[in-house]
C-alpha cells in the first residue's frame, strides 16, 4: 500500500513538474489571460455583496512608456537587470534588519522576478510551500522567459488599485491618457502606490506618496531596463 502511494505522489509531482514548464512556455508567447489574485478579489466582491470590479488592458512590452520599467525597476528592484532572479544583497539586508528590529513589521526582499512568479502562479500567503514554489517559479521564468518578458507581464498583472491591473488600464483611471502620454512624475505616482494600491491612489496621491514619487524619480536615471528589440 505505502509502495503504490510513493509511486502515485512521484507521478502526480512529475505530471505537475511538467505542467509548470509547459504553462511557463506557453505564456511566452501568449499573455496570462487571468491570475489567481484576480479570481480571488473577484470572489471577495461577491461574497461581500459589492459591485465586481475588473479594469484590465494589456500593453505589450514596446507599447508602453519607457519610464514606466524605470520607474518600476527604481522603486522595487534596482538590481533587476543584474541578478538572476534574486538579489542576494537585499535578502541579506533585510535578514539583518528584521534580525535588528524584531517585533516590528518584516522587511521583505522580493525581485521583481519574484512577485511576477507569485502573482502569475500562485496564491498570496507566507507559508514555506508558497514560498518554495515562489522560487521554484522565479528560477523557471527567469531562464524562459528572460528580463523583457518578465518585466512586460509584470506591468500587466499586478494590482493597481480596486479591480485595477495592467498599467495601460491604471493610466487610463488615474489620468485619463496612454502610458505613453504620461509625465515623469505620473509614472512615479504609479510606481510609488504598487507596494499597497488598495491603500493607496496614484490620482489622489497622499504626501508620503508624493515624497516616495520623488524618490523615485531620482533613482530612474541610475536604472537600465530591456531594450525593446532583445
Amino acid at each position: 500500500m505505502l509502495k503504490k502511494l510513493v509511486v502515485i505522489f512521484f507521478k502526480i509531482s512529475f505530471i505537475l513538474f511538467l505542467s509548470s514548464i509547459l504553462i511557463v512556455a506557453i505564456y511566452t508567447i501568449i499573455n496570462p489571460p487571468i491570475t489567481p489574485l484576480m479570481i480571488l478579489r473577484t470572489m471577495e466582491y461577491v461574497f461581500s455583496g459589492e459591485e465586481v470590479r475588473l479594469k484590465k488592458d494589456w500593453a505589450s512590452y514596446e507599447e508602453v512608456n519607457r519610464k514606466v520599467f524605470k520607474a518600476l525597476i527604481a522603486a522595487e528592484d534596482a538590481r533587476f537587470m543584474r541578478h538572476s532572479g534574486f538579489d542576494w544583497k537585499a535578502i541579506e539586508a533585510a535578514q539583518r534588519y528584521n534580525e535588528r528590529m524584531k517585533g516590528k513589521k518584516k522587511r521583505g526582499a522580493s525581485t521583481i522576478s519574484m512577485q511576477t512568479a507569485k502573482n502569475v502562479f500562485l496564491w498570496h500567503g507566507r507559508n514555506y510551500l508558497r514560498k518554495g514554489l515562489e522560487a521554484y517559479f522565479t528560477v523557471l521564468i527567469e531562464a524562459v522567459w528572460g528580463k523583457k518578458r518578465i518585466l512586460e507581464i509584470y506591468a500587466n498583472v499586478i494590482e493597481w488599485g480596486y479591480g485595477i491591473y495592467g498599467v495601460e488600464a491604471a493610466s487610463q483611471h488615474y489620468f485619463g491618457k496612454s502610458t505613453k502620454e504620461l509625465s515623469t512624475y505620473e509614472v512615479a505616482l504609479l510606481a510609488a502606490v504598487v507596494p499597497n494600491p488598495r491603500r493607496w491612489n496614484a490620482g489622489s496621491p497622499t504626501p508620503y506618496i508624493r515624497k516616495r514619487a520623488n524618490w523615485i524619480i531620482g533613482r530612474m536615471n541610475s536604472v537600465a531596463i530591456p531594450k525593446a528589440d532583445e
